[in-house]
């Protein structure tokens, strides 16, 4: 027998934009949480069925709550957790952590002046699908990784830059938008990258940002790897059209993300594919591969880190994904924008070293 549940937990959010409008619902479907306030300069009250208020300073002075959501404009989340720790309240923060490595430092002080609660919003993380994917590379199902490649690539529509100011500017293109959850999960799935060279175009649209981008990674383990991203490119391929966790993206079955290549065996991620040899077969590249799909619990990413959050700002978690942890994603996503503008090789480590220090 269970005792008796705590109470929901009453959370705010702020920015109620495209990714805030998920998060409402859902809190909506959940039995841990209640939306009992947003904070957006267009939201009305009659709009989310809570007290609506411009800013998330009044939002605090007028509410009494146990956590928020931070989904407004990359360049205000820093100034907005701190705000919220400061408040006593517990921050699940959308990702970017910050729209630069040197401001994502200034959350990382601050969460260790407060000793707050915050969760970053990198949700690819809570997916069954990836934890099942780390244990088959922890416990060397598929040998020594040796190499990893990758692909995010589907077109955005034309209002996505013209509705919404910021998507133009710095910060909104596809590296902060989107390559940045790629790398956060392939740092939660290899480790911590050494070193990285990248090329970047925005030749399709012409804007200040980037729309397409292509890197290589050199891993700290020695193992090597490749990423595509665009924004402006048409294609099935990439997370979001390979799981169901993003409603506005068609689903396409049996699709990929990642193909990591092993000294045994291969996987590819998320539908947990792992290919090997049969033990009656000599182990080259003249026999062949034998298919194996890998179960996986139902459920989806942003439900999880739902879930994971309450817990979190309940105290009886530690975040999955913390500020610092996502400060070097948000380093590494940097790092590739530096050798893109260099054309050279960058030391990942001497970089975040250098932000430190700029000495």
């Amino acid at each position: 027998m269970t005792g008796p549940q705590p109470p929901a937990l009453r959370m705010g959010i702020v920015g109620v934009g495209f990714m805030g409008r998920q998060h409402v619902q859902l809190i909506e479907a959940s039995s841990r949480a209640e939306l009992c306030a947003v904070a957006d300069p267009a939201a009305t009250d009659t709009a989310f069925g809570c007290p609506a208020y411009r800013d998330a300073g009044d939002m605090l002075r007028a509410e009494s709550l146990d956590a928020v959501i931070i989904a407004n404009p990359s360049a205000l989340h820093v100034d907005t957790a701190i705000q919220c720790l400061e408040a006593g309240v517990a921050v699940l923060l959308e990702k970017p952590v910050a729209v630069d490595y040197a401001e994502s430092l200034r959350l990382v002080e601050a969460m260790a002046r407060l000793h707050g609660r915050l969760l970053v919003g990198h949700h690819r993380r809570h997916h069954p699908a990836v934890a099942r994917a780390r244990g088959v590379l922890q416990d060397g199902l598929i040998g020594d990784v040796v190499a990893v490649s990758g692909l995010w690539s589907a077109r955005k529509e034309d209002a996505y830059f013209t509705e919404i100011p910021w998507h133009r500017e710095r910060g909104g293109g596809v590296m902060l938008i989107n390559l940045v959850h790629d790398l956060d999960l392939l740092r939660h799935l290899l480790g911590e990258v050494a070193e990285v060279q990248a090329m970047v175009s925005s030749h399709a649209r012409n804007l200040d940002v980037e729309d397409t981008v292509s890197i290589n990674l050199r891993f700290e383990s020695g193992a090597i790897g490749s990423f595509l991203a665009s924004d402006a490119g048409v294609s099935p391929w990439g997370w979001d059209q390979s799981t169901n966790d993003t409603p506005a993206f068609p689903f396409v079955p049996d699709g990929t993300a990642y193909q990591l290549v092993g000294t045994r065996g291969a996987l590819s991620v998320p539908n947990l594919a792992t290919y090997a040899y049969h033990p009656s077969v000599s182990p080259d590249w003249h026999s062949p591969l034998s298919r194996t799909y890998l179960p996986v619990p139902a459920g989806g990413a942003f439900p999880a880190q739902l879930e994971h959050f309450t817990d979190v700002a309940r105290g009886i978690a530690q975040p999955l994904v913390s500020a610092e942890d996502a400060s070097r994603t948000l380093a590494l996503v940097e790092a590739a924008a530096l050798a893109a503008r260099s054309g050279e090789t960058v030391d990942v480590a001497k970089f975040r070293a250098e932000e430190l220090d700029p000495r």
